[in-house]
This record gives structure tokens, sequence and C-alpha cells, in this order.
């Protein structure tokens, strides 16, 4: 018997039973959000601060749903990040899929069924160790916490577990990266602090320093 979950309807509760999902509360596992971040200049800041502009002006008339998002904030981002030049590649709309073998009579342990995870990401980077996904909503208060547990599948589902994945996740209004470790038989993550658009300072400036420090750490 197989049965098919859809990625978006994954708890972080099912990860934590079936792949032995842990968060880290250690200050120093996820270093990379805030040490030691390169600098960017005064003609990177001008330009974000415009992608700033333009999306607060959009978003009064209309929210912007996940096609929007990605062409007025995270196109000019992963533009300054280098992200469209060698060794990087971009993949839109990827699929993953991940198998997980339960026990029906966990007692008798006779008998078992498989369930699928299946889903698509939005944009995939870097040879598979940076995944950005975009939640789109047409409300405002939508929390970026729903999209933790399918950023975390889809990491999960990664090929490469010899080093760090990352992952990028927002909505339009706030962003949030996630690190994931496969270590022996657990699985270990831990998020960043939440940017948003709406405070007085850019915001932008700070997503940006940590993608230019992810990709320097990638090529």
């Amino acid at each position: 018997m197989v049965q098919v979950i859809p990625a978006q309807n994954i708890t972080l509760a099912y990860l934590k039973e079936n792949f032995a999902l842990e968060k880290s509360e250690d200050q120093q596992f996820f270093t990379e959000w805030f040490d030691s971040l390169p600098e960017i200049s005064e003609l990177e800041k001008q330009y974000l601060d415009r992608v700033k502009s333009n999306h607060l002006s959009l978003f009064e008339t209309t929210p912007l749903l996940a096609e929007a998002v990605k062409m007025v904030v995270l196109s000019p981002l992963l533009d300054l990040a280098g992200f469209y030049r060698y060794p990087f590649h971009i993949a839109t709309e990827e699929s993953i899929e991940i198998s997980e073998t339960i026990m029906i009579n966990p007692e008798e342990s006779v008998e078992t069924a498989k369930e699928i995870i299946k889903g698509k990401i939005d944009v995939l980077v870097i040879q598979n160790k940076l995944w950005i996904l975009i939640i789109e909503s047409k409300r405002s208060s939508f929390s970026l916490a729903k999209a933790i547990p399918q950023a975390l599948t889809y990491m999960i589902a990664a090929p490469t577990s010899d080093y760090p994945v990352y992952s990028l996740i927002m909505n339009g209004e706030y962003f949030q990266f996630i690190k994931l470790i496969k270590q022996n038989k657990a699985v270990i993550y831990a998020l960043s602090d939440r940017f948003s658009l709406y405070r007085r300072e850019n915001e932008l400036y700070k997503v940006l320093q940590i993608l230019m420090k992810l990709g320097k750490s990638f090529s």
C-alpha cells in the first residue's frame, strides 16, 4: 500500500517522528547568517532600497503572489549575490520525492506500508545545497512558520549528506534562513532571525549579505 503525501501538508511532528528531525538551540550551529558577513557597496544598497520601495508600493495595491515576488524581490537578490553566474545554476519548479516505509502493525511487525512525499521547489540554486521556497499568500497575516516544514522536507531530500544544506523561505514580506545537517541517524536544523521589509532599516541588506556569504562557501 502506497500513500502519497503533498510536501506542503507535512508537519514538524511528522518529520520528527519519521526522520529523527531535531532543532539545534546551539548558537554556534548556524553562525553563517550573522558572523563575518561580507560588506555590500553603496550602489548595491541603493538598488535594494529601490527593490524595497517597489515591493511596498505594489503591495499597497494588491498582495503579491509567488510569481510577482520572484520578479520584484527574489530575482534582484539572486543577481546581486552572483547566483546567475558560473559555477551556480538555477532550476525552477524542481520536483522532489522522499520514500518512507512505515509499520502498519508495529507490535506484530508483519505488514508495512510505503509513504511517498512529493512536492516542487520554486527555485533551486547551487547544486542542491541551497533551496529557495516562496510561499504565496493573499493575506498579509500568513505565517512564514507554515513554510518551515515544507522547506525542511525538501532539504532532507537533498542528495548530498556530507555537507550542510541551506534554505531561504519568504512570502514577500518576511525572510528566514534554515540550515540542516544530517548527522549519523539524526537530522539537525536551526533557524536564523526573521527579516522584514516593514522595519525602518532595509533588512534586504542583511539578506543579501547572507546569500553572498553562502555563495562564496559553495564556489
